[in-house]
């Protein structure tokens, strides 16, 4: 009798270890099948992103249209590049319209690239992302990057003098960013009176090329903003003067 009692008191010690065991395990099983999915379906929202990749903005300008003779047209990697024709280099700015590290090298080096396109020396190429949508409450890098189309699209020639006002203007970090209105007024001051523009702007007409265009950026290697490329190969910006004089 004793020995039965006590090998009962063995057995009822260990099926609380093992139904605890079962139970983890259960756990782990059902975290890992969430984690899959979540996993299953972010991969399936950025295909369906990059499948219907919405309205493809048109930038086009032709060097005899204007004194500096330039030329505007979108690049493949969905950047505005703007130069005159016999330019040989090119420098590629990507950037974000609420990264305060791209701000400060707009004031720092914004002049610096106006003044080397309209010499000829380069051709500017803009890409500009929605990188810290989640820094703000309201996507303020999508829709920025939309109104950035939206500038280029309707005039590309004043595209720097707009993208230098919209730096100056940067709301910070964390808030709700500039409603669609402030954008508005503020390419207006830049010469973007036409209706179209701010319908082009309320409507997020370039919502979803912004977001494709976003993520394959991202995923050919380049992480942070802003990233600066003289003839494809990334540079520090603070040896961006040198190399332009090179």
């Amino acid at each position: 009798m004793g020995t039965q009692k006590k090998r009962k008191n063995s057995l009822s010690s260990i099926r609380p270890d093992r139904t605890r065991r079962i139970l983890v395990q259960l756990a782990v099983t059902a975290v890992l099948v969430g984690l899959i999915a979540a996993i299953g379906i972010n991969v399936a929202i950025k295909k369906a992103e990059r499948d219907d990749p919405g309205a493809t903005p048109t930038v086009t300008a032709a060097p005899d249209t204007n004194p500096n003779g330039l030329a505007a047209t979108l690049t493949d990697t969905g950047a505005i590049r703007i130069g005159k024709p016999s330019a040989t280099r090119t420098v590629r700015l990507v950037a974000d319209l609420q990264c305060p590290a791209c701000r400060q090298f707009e004031t720092t080096y914004g002049p610096l690239l106006t003044d080397a396109v309209n010499a000829g020396t380069i051709a500017a190429e803009y890409n500009i992302i929605a990188f810290l949508d989640r820094a703000s409450s309201t996507e303020y890098s999508t829709r920025a990057a939309n109104a950035s189309y939206c500038a280029a699209s309707a005039d590309p020639l004043a595209y720097p003098d707009w993208l230098k006002t919209m730096f100056e203007h940067q709301p910070p970090e964390g808030g709700a960013g500039l409603p669609d209105s402030t954008l508005v007024d503020i390419a207006a001051t830049i010469g973007y009176t036409d209706p179209a523009f701010a319908q082009c702007v309320t409507d997020q007409t370039y919502g979803k090329f912004v977001r494709a265009r976003t993520l394959d950026i991202l995923d050919s290697g380049i992480q942070s903003t802003p990233s600066v490329l003289l003839d494809g190969r990334p540079i520090d910006p603070a040896q961006l003067a040198e190399a332009i004089r090179s």
